[in-house]
């Protein structure tokens, strides 16, 4: 069984195992997640939209402004969720750990959940796997590789991609084991026996061959158990970092297109609705407010209730 105190361990990837670097004003993850923050990975998301195409005049959501927003309610989640379970497992209170340190793990996790996606989202991941299938220039690289790594190429998954980045040298982030965990929405490789695969969490890899043996590392670390001889349970944070992105997706994408008119703002209201519950007042949307105004307490309010639900 895992054990959260080892699962919430504040050790960092890269370092001698045991040691810990502390600091009197932030906690390791609060570093983990300035540091992402200051990275070139995660600034190159500015120049990736989110769904629709970048506009010349109305405001959209490219994927960097959709990652802050995704972790703002991965905080949350995470903030809720470990005061549950601080009072659930007093022992973990010896640890030092506090809810504001579960919600910083969540919340780093979420700053990165979509760091390692191509340009087009899934369509850029299989222009990517084509190449390598069926252009002449990929097809060549059949001789110089193993079967494992062909499967990566051929199968590309831009999660697997992040956990790359995240790991890489060439970037030094050196993240806590918690957060690269939290953020690994599919523990397991390409290339696996079973072909009957029940889980959601295995229904795609979350890293390459090549950083076999660095997940292996972060998964002992944390003492995170296996479903089968080669795929893991995920981090139970893991859900919130998902839990977080189908929210803001889901709500934002919907504003995104009534602010581009594709949908109209009455059709909105319609659907926003049924999440609001006894908090929609259709009395406020007559008040002297914008459309975008309404639009954006709507989407507020909806947020809300999600993370409380």
């Amino acid at each position: 069984m895992m054990k959260w105190e080892r699962l919430l361990s504040r050790g960092r990837f890269g370092d001698n195992p045991g040691f810990i670097a502390t600091e009197a004003s932030r906690s390791e993850f609060e570093v983990d997640y300035d540091r992402i923050i200051f990275s070139s990975p995660f600034r190159n998301l500015q120049d990736k939209t989110q769904v629709f195409p970048l506009p010349e005049q109305a405001f959209v959501h490219t994927r960097l402004t959709h990652s802050l927003e995704v972790s703002s309610v991965g905080r949350s989640l995470g903030k809720s969720a470990g005061e549950i379970l601080l009072e659930k497992y007093p022992q973990l209170a010896k640890t030092g750990i506090t809810s504001f340190e579960i919600g910083a793990i969540v919340a780093a996790a979420a700053l990165t959940h979509d760091i390692g996606n191509p340009p087009f989202g899934h369509a850029g991941e299989e222009a990517i796997s084509d190449f390598f299938k069926f252009h002449p220039s990929g097809k060549c690289w059949e001789s110089h590789l193993r079967t494992e790594q062909l499967a990566d190429l051929r199968n590309f998954e831009g999660n697997a991609q992040g956990f790359r980045m995240l790991v890489s040298k060439q970037f030094g982030l050196k993240l806590t084991y918690a957060t690269l965990a939290a953020f690994t929405k599919y523990p397991r490789p390409s290339m696996i026996a079973q072909r009957d695969i029940a889980r959601r969490s295995q229904k795609k890899y979350g890293f390459f061959i090549n950083q076999l043996a660095d997940f292996e590392q972060m998964g002992a670390v944390l003492g995170m158990e296996k479903s089968s001889p080669e795929c893991w349970y995920r981090h139970p944070l893991a859900f919130l970092v998902e839990a977080a992105d189908d929210i803001c997706y889901s709500i934002i994408d919907l504003e995104d297109g009534c602010t581009l008119g594709l949908v109209s703002f009455e059709e909105t209201v319609k659907l926003l609705a049924p999440i609001l519950k006894d908090k929609f007042d259709p009395k406020k949307l007559k008040e002297p407010r914008t459309e975008a105004q309404n639009l954006g307490a709507l989407r507020a309010l909806a947020i809300g209730e999600l993370i409380k639900e």
